[in-house]
């Protein structure tokens, strides 16, 4: 496995919304080809860090990219929302980092099926233990399931007819690779390549990606757990890519600040970060990037 082509997004931002220059410890709760967890490494020789990721392929790689560092590293397999259950000595935590977006090495693996421009299974797990996967999803909801699934966590407008269209061919030889679904999306939505307009496809599999990894699940507890668990001056940092995360970071963050009358939480980004166009040009999957931030008091 390679992580040549993986460029972390907003290194420097990140690096500065977590004061990650304080001695101490750093969480990231989503390693993936640890670029961000290196940079805190590299910049900091008084930095420890704790690195967890569900996927253990990975996690491998990040332990690889991390080997000049490794004696400052505690890795673990483990979802990002089960980090405030971890045995770890918070009153040393100086900044938590979660990247909610998918690792280079994730959609650029055809077999992993994350990518509609990789022809590969329905796969779509960040866990290969999880059971669910996208193709048991396709074959085993019901129409009105899928519609539901398609409108709200892809925001598609022909959710409907998508739905209808996958029983259909379910029915007949069925949807086996992500190429079979790309195409039955790009007839369902009468799809011709357009600059600047974002393929139907990447909504769909979005849609899919979320729900077999239950990714909004749980997600505003996990802010509000690892906000409390933080010692004065700890720093939670967020990234998201897409409309439906940044939601539930911004609305959370926003009730943790105003609602505490004790005044123990402080917003850090009061609209979210995003990365310029320079970014932008030379890695492309920093175009929908959004970064949140806010700290104990």
């Amino acid at each position: 496995m390679s992580d040549k082509k993986h460029i972390p997004v907003l290194v420097q931002e990140v690096l500065h919304y977590l004061d990650a220059g304080r001695e101490g410890l750093y969480i990231d709760c989503t390693l993936g080809l640890a670029g961000h967890a290196a940079a805190i490494l590299e910049a900091n020789p008084r930095s420890r860090l704790v690195g967890c990721d569900l996927d253990e392929q990975s996690l491998e790689a990040a332990k690889s990219r991390l080997a000049a560092n490794l004696d400052r590293v505690s890795l673990y397999q483990s979802d990002f929302r089960n980090i405030p259950d971890l045995d770890l000595p918070w009153k040393e935590v100086r900044g938590v980092l979660a990247d909610l977006g998918l690792s280079s090495f994730q959609l650029d693996t055809a077999q992993r099926g994350f990518s509609f421009n990789l022809d590969g299974p329905l796969d779509m797990r960040f866990d290969q233990r999880n059971k669910t996967t996208a193709h048991k999803i396709l074959h085993k909801y019901s129409e009105p399931k899928l519609a539901r699934l398609f409108r709200e966590y892809g925001e598609l407008r022909q959710a409907n007819l998508l739905a209808h269209r996958i029983i259909s061919a379910r029915k007949g030889e069925g949807l086996e690779t992500t190429v079979d679904l790309r195409r039955l999306v790009e007839e369902v939505c009468r799809w011709h390549p357009q600059k600047g307009k974002l393929h139907p496809a990447a909504k769909v599999f979005q849609a899919l990606r979320i729900e077999v990894n239950g990714e909004l699940e749980g997600l505003d507890l996990f802010l509000e757990k690892t906000l409390s668990l933080l010692p004065q001056g700890g720093r939670l940092v967020v990234l998201t890519f897409h409309s439906l995360e940044d939601r539930i970071v911004k609305q959370t963050f926003l009730k943790m600040a105003e609602e505490d009358g004790r005044g123990l939480f402080r917003l850090l980004t009061k609209k979210p970060v995003i990365p310029g166009q320079e970014e932008i040009a030379s890695n492309s999957r920093a175009h929908s990037a959004k970064l949140r931030a806010a700290e104990r008091v």
